[in-house]
């Protein structure tokens, strides 16, 4: 049964896509440096993540504002592989070995990690398993590829080293529509990549799809969730289309001026939950589970990730980034390189990256009070569709979210976003509150992390 997701006219369903708390526009330099071992000298270490970030795509796709450059010439990969290797012998180093030092999920991403060629990958495993201590044939290793960059070369080294879990970026298997969001390909190409994932034996496939382009219809997305699913994957991720400041398509849209841009903006919107709602009762009715607003996942499929989130967002303490475009999480403070989207700008990043000789500080970040933990707690664990036990946030906390956060509950609730039928104890979006993930996590951003990253769109 179709359940409506018809919202207010007054509330944005699209304010933005919240994969992490705090963003890292509201990170900053840190004046004091803090070494990286007096950082982790005190946070437990028997279940961390691992991250390793490639910045590197052979296209930039026109919505696209991730940390990644086109190409990478002059034996930059080799460069941006030393550095990252030096980078991961001073973490380790700054581990210690007070205290056992376990990984319990490790993660490539990008950027499209599969840029790398197949010796390259096969360097990059190593770094994360000779220098990190990483086990990649005993816990979850997921990674992103690309149609153009799964080759077989490459697939067989991921399946070699442990990988469990490839997602791959298809966005539409409509070429007149992946031409719209100026992404360069053909579903020829792109199905003669999911033949060679399926042949390579990985066992989770994540297909990630995209609604809200120009020129899309009902029609035509049905005609893209079938041809995924016909692949049978375990996961699959559908992704409103986002046009951000500096991407290919912000520059083409704001070429029309912003009058005619606020015109279009409510149909886009309508548009947008239209087609998230055919997507996801689509999906429904085909034997997946919603596990976020984004994610579903086959209801026969193995559990990829038994130790960290469902969404693959990054929201637990404990993790460790390696790469200039990769967070890592202590308790006290998250922290990263600095960030960019302006290609310019990456560039140069990259570059001090690669020359970077002493990586034992953190450079940029935001420290992370009591009371920012509580609302991250509540934030990433209320965008799940599982919703959040309040026995759970009691254990960590010692307080109720209802009393840490009364108005914005309160306002969720009125607005019918709250689920009025979960069970005792446990706090759940409705389906329409899923429908507006992207309005109500930015609604609980503090005040002081929302005027950091106004300060930083208005450098």
């Amino acid at each position: 049964m179709t359940t409506s997701t018809t919202a207010p006219p007054a509330v944005r369903p699209y304010e933005s896509y919240v994969y992490a708390y705090p963003h890292k526009t509201a990170y900053r330099p840190l004046p004091d440096r803090p070494a990286l071992r007096e950082l982790w000298a005190a946070e437990p270490k028997d279940a961390l993540s691992l991250y390793l970030h490639i910045p590197f795509c052979e296209v930039r796709c026109g919505f696209c504002n991730l940390f990644t450059r086109i190409g990478a010439p002059e034996e930059l990969t080799t460069r941006y592989l030393d550095a990252l290797d030096r980078q991961a012998v001073a973490v380790r180093d700054a581990l210690g070995d007070a205290a056992p030092v376990r990984f319990a999920a490790a993660a490539f991403g990008g950027g499209t990690p599969t840029f790398l060629t197949a010796d390259e990958l096969e360097r990059l495993c190593d770094i994360a398993e000779k220098r990190m201590g990483a086990d990649l044939l005993a816990v979850p290793l997921s990674v992103e590829t690309s149609p153009s960059t799964a080759t077989a070369d490459r697939l067989a080294v991921l399946a070699g080293r442990g990988t469990t879990r490839v997602s791959i970026g298809v966005q539409s298997f409509v070429d007149e529509e992946a031409r719209a969001a100026v992404r360069p390909q053909r579903r020829a190409e792109v199905e003669a990549a999911l033949g060679r994932i399926r042949d390579a034996r990985i066992p989770v496939l994540n297909i990630d799809l995209i609604y809200g382009i120009d020129g899309q219809t009902e029609r035509t997305w049905i005609t893209s969730l079938d041809a995924a699913l016909a692949w049978r994957p375990e996961e699959l991720y559908l992704y409103p289309l986002y046009v951000r400041p500096l991407t290919g398509l912000h520059r083409l849209g704001a070429a029309a001026g912003p009058e005619a841009e606020a015109l279009e903006q409510a149909a886009w919107d309508e548009q947008r939950l239209r087609l998230y709602e055919v997507g996801r009762d689509h999906l429904l009715a085909r034997g997946y589970e919603q596990v976020s607003m984004r994610m579903f996942r086959r209801a026969d499929a193995p559990r990829e990730s038994q130790d960290g989130p469902e969404d693959y967002a990054c929201q637990t303490d404990g993790m460790i980034g390696l790469g200039c475009g990769a967070r890592s999480y202590t308790a006290a403070l998250h922290f990263s390189f600095d960030y960019a989207v302006d290609m310019r700008e990456i560039r140069s990043i990259i570059d001090g990256f690669t020359a970077t000789e002493d990586f034992s500080r953190a450079e940029v970040g935001r420290y992370v009070d009591a009371a920012e933990a509580r609302r991250r707690h509540l934030l990433q664990s209320l965008l799940q569709a599982a919703g959040l036990p309040l026995a759970d946030y009691r254990a960590r906390f010692g307080t109720d979210p209802r009393e840490d956060f009364p108005a914005e509950l309160e306002r969720f609730a009125d607005r019918g976003w709250l689920d009025g039928q979960a069970p005792e104890g446990l706090l759940r979006l409705s389906p329409l509150g899923l429908a507006h993930s992207d309005a109500l996590g930015p609604a609980l951003f503090s005040p002081g992390v929302r005027a950091a990253m106004a300060a930083y769109e208005r450098k």
